[in-house]
């Protein structure tokens, strides 16, 4: 049995897959792709269709639905004959001067979305008005709504009244809305907009909520129109935002609408999915992690990129931003939180003493996780079966060598160990740094991890780079590496174990290769010897 919900022509549906999709692909769909997907969403009685970014910065690109001005989507869109969709583009403040927005008459576009950010209301709200002035359907759209207080959004609110836009919208730029939340901040909305005033929600999916809170925002009774936000496939940045056919599909059974969903089916079919296959959106866990602590998804992503810490400490430390900080990326900032976090101050002066007499006129031979340890056992059991040195692995126990001491700098990867406790004899030694906390495997000598690393940012407690700097602080002058490998574009190439493996862009690999080997030539007191194939390079 459906239950009719009472709103009817209460209700319209934008979809956002050309301009949000875009941060997927960087906007490059193609000109076919472009007008194909616009042309279906048409076709499906889509009420809006939102074409793309007008943004200064970016030049003409026929193939792109980011464009520097307004003319520009004229030329892209210059075969479309539109059945009934309004047509709508986007700016976000500060990209786009006024002068490149033309009149609404002789533009493509009959409306103007325009995102900004808390710290630039009065200056962006001045810029609506000229918006508004040129004849457009003006979307009024405060980023991060959950960045507000109550008392500033009734502030922005009577500021808004005063422009009267087509549509204010609710932007759950981080995904962070429960219903609760969502419903306060529609009801001040709704008790104090000028009753002409649409209701706009634009949700993200980091909780899984974007079609429950749009299905939500539909059950509250009220006579104002309600404008939903979709995309097709929830393309969009991160975990992306509500599915568009799970929206249409729900107004056709439940508010009286009659969206051609077939259309919208095949743009997903034809159009989007081979763009899923290539770049992946949609819930993750890097997304819940952001949402679960309220905070910018880019302090995620940094800490994930470090690949040194337990998920429970990436969550200590996101709980420890503060609250004006949190929506606010700033890497200067998370690097020096991660730092303070991982320093813990110990006196290792005997853990010193001791070490420096276990390894006293020792040859040495380091393994690293690289997968040549694996691929050239042959050679590296002739070393150790010749020479007999003390071996140290670094972050790992191989089953393929007996190893004297393992050495731990990585929060992660101590915890991977700890999973492997019983197979650690107990001639076999642990050498952990202090931002480790002992818990499953006890440490037989521990030393500060501040006074480990090198000055190289990208690199600074690159683990096997620390052990370098503690070998040659207790006087040891000449190593034999093996798996030491570098790192390679195909992420998995970087590790003997796919429990290893990671993926790092083309971009972030020759960064941290480079990095090393800056840092490797400035231990000036020990000599390195490589027996399996490196990127690194010995010094001359």
């Amino acid at each position: 049995m459906k239950v009719m919900m009472k709103m009817n022509d209460k209700v319209k549906l934008l979809d956002c897959t050309l301009r949000d999709g875009g941060f997927v692909n960087n906007w490059k769909f193609g000109y076919n792709t472009i007008n194909t997907i616009f042309n279906r969403l048409d076709s499906a009685e889509v009420d809006i269709i939102e074409m793309g970014f007008i943004n200064k910065n970016t030049p003409f690109d026929m193939h792109s639905t980011i464009q520097p001005d307004t003319e520009s989507f004229k030329k892209v869109f210059s075969t479309q004959k539109v059945k009934c969709s309004l047509k709508v583009g986007m700016i976000d403040f500060g990209t786009c001067p006024i002068e490149n927005v033309s009149d609404c008459k002789s533009s493509i576009f009959d409306g103007i979305r325009v995102i900004f950010k808390k710290s630039n209301i009065d200056e962006a709200l001045e810029f609506c008005r000229q918006i508004k002035d040129k004849g457009y359907k003006l979307f009024i759209q405060p980023v991060s709504i959950t960045s507000y207080t109550d008392y500033e959004i009734l502030d922005l609110i009577s500021k808004v009244n005063s422009i009267k836009p087509y549509t204010f919208s609710i932007v759950d730029t981080y995904g962070l809305l429960h219903r609760e939340k969502l419903f306060r901040y529609f009801y001040l909305m709704d008790s104090n907009l000028c009753n002409d005033i649409y209701i706009g929600y634009h949700s993200h999916n980091n909780f899984q909520l974007a079609y429950s809170n749009s299905i939500e925002i539909l059950s509250i009774n009220t006579e104002r129109t309600i404008v939903l936000d979709g995309s097709c496939y929830g393309m969009g940045k991160g975990a992306g935002n509500a599915n568009i056919e799970l929206l249409a599909l729900f107004l056709n059974e439940n508010c009286n609408k009659h969206y051609k969903i077939d259309y919208i089916l095949e743009v997903i079919d034809v159009n989007i999915m081979p763009i899923y296959q290539q770049h992946y959106w949609g819930y993750s866990f890097k997304y819940f992690l952001a949402a679960s602590n309220d905070c910018h998804p880019n302090y995620v992503t940094y800490l994930v990129n470090k690949k040194t810490l337990s998920v429970k400490l990436m969550n200590e430390l996101l709980d420890s931003i503060e609250d004006e900080r949190k929506l606010i990326y700033d890497e200067q900032y998370i690097e020096q939180k991660y730092m303070e976090y991982q320093k813990q101050i110990i006196d290792d002066t005997q853990d010193y003493k001791k070490l420096t007499m276990d390894l006293a006129n020792k040859k040495i031979l380091l393994l690293a996780p690289g997968s040549t340890v694996r691929d050239q056992q042959n050679n590296i059991q002739r070393v150790i079966d010749k020479e007999k040195p003390v071996i140290i692995s670094v972050n790992f126990l191989p089953k393929e060598y007996i190893v004297d001491y393992i050495f731990v700098s990585n929060v992660k990867r101590y915890m991977q160990l700890s999973d492997r406790k019983h197979e650690i004899s107990d001639t076999q030694k642990i050498i952990l740094t202090s931002n480790i906390e002992e818990s499953a495997i006890k440490a037989n000598y521990i030393f500060n991890y501040d006074t480990l690393l090198n000055r190289k940012d990208k690199v600074k407690d690159t683990s096997m780079l620390m052990l370098l700097k503690l070998l040659e602080k207790i006087g040891v002058k000449e190593v034999t590496m093996a798996g030491f490998d570098g790192f390679s574009e195909n992420g998995t190439e970087n590790y003997f174990d796919k429990d290893f493996m990671f993926e790092l862009d083309m971009k972030s690999y020759q960064i941290k290769n480079d990095a090393i080997n800056d840092a490797l030539k400035e231990l000036e007191h020990i000599d390195i010897h490589f027996i399996t194939k490196s990127v690194y390079k010995e010094k001359e």
